[in-house]
């Protein structure tokens, strides 16, 4: 009898997995890009509160499908940056001021208690750490660098927050200091920085001196100082092409 004959098994094409594999590196390339590109755009007020991000044009812009938009929209969202509209659409989040007092009543709460956690457990290693964040905050702000400026002083918080190692009290921040961070004023008078170094160096100069308390008392000072400077924005419209095509 003679053996039934066996068919050889035939993998699928290398190049077809290859070419898989990149278009999926490709797209979710495109989504952080984009990503990136609006959330910088907004902590950096060129794209103020209530502007509208059509997905249509955010697609045409990154050369997306609109899936891969929508779930940039998303995660914007779920960061507090982004209000998403039942049949309207996406647009920059703009807190109510009765919203910008309750989530700065709130960032008070829970700063407090970071500096409680911080200031027992932290070392003079990660202090350190925090301190040469913030002169990188002032260098920014003296070199006329305001994104970087913006960013490493809401950072500053987050990397507060970090040191006690609770993930969801960080994550929970985030949210609060991103959409307490886009209603601070665009512009600030000299003097009145939106979250000023100056501020947080003696926050750190508190813990470094082991006095929690006074660090408590300066961070409650420093944010209702912050909550002060918000003020609105005015009502313009703003091409997306403009402020987000620019090296597409």
């Amino acid at each position: 009898m003679n053996k039934a004959s066996k068919t050889p098994h035939t993998p699928a094409a290398p190049q077809g997995r290859v070419a898989a594999a990149r278009e999926r590196e490709s797209a979710v390339a495109v989504e952080e890009r984009m990503y990136q590109d609006v959330y910088d755009a907004i902590m950096e007020h060129r794209l103020p509160p209530r502007t509208k991000l059509t997905e249509q044009t955010l697609c045409q812009i990154y050369d997306t499908a609109r899936h891969t938009v929508r779930k940039v929209l998303s995660r914007l969202a779920s960061e507090g940056m982004v209000d998403l509209e039942a049949n309207r659409g996406a647009f920059i989040a703009s807190p109510s001021h009765a919203e910008v007092r309750d989530m700065f009543e709130l960032r008070n709460i829970l700063e407090h208690a970071v500096l409680e956690k911080v200031g027992r457990e932290a070392g003079t290693r990660q202090i350190a750490g925090l301190r040469r964040m913030v002169e990188e905050e002032r260098q920014s702000y003296l070199s006329g660098d305001r994104p970087r400026w913006i960013r490493l002083s809401a950072q500053f918080h987050l990397a507060l927050a970090e040191l006690t190692g609770n993930a969801l009290l960080v994550d929970t921040l985030r949210k609060l200091v991103s959409r307490t961070t886009l209603m601070i004023a665009k512009t600030e008078a000299p003097g009145h920085n939106a979250c000023s170094f100056d501020e947080h160096e003696t926050v750190l100069q508190a813990l470094e001196n082991g006095d929690v308390e006074a660090a408590q008392q300066h961070m409650a000072h420093h944010l209702h100082l912050c909550e002060d400077r918000v003020r609105p924005d005015a009502d313009d419209q703003f091409d997306l092409r403009a402020v987000l095509g620019k090296g597409i």
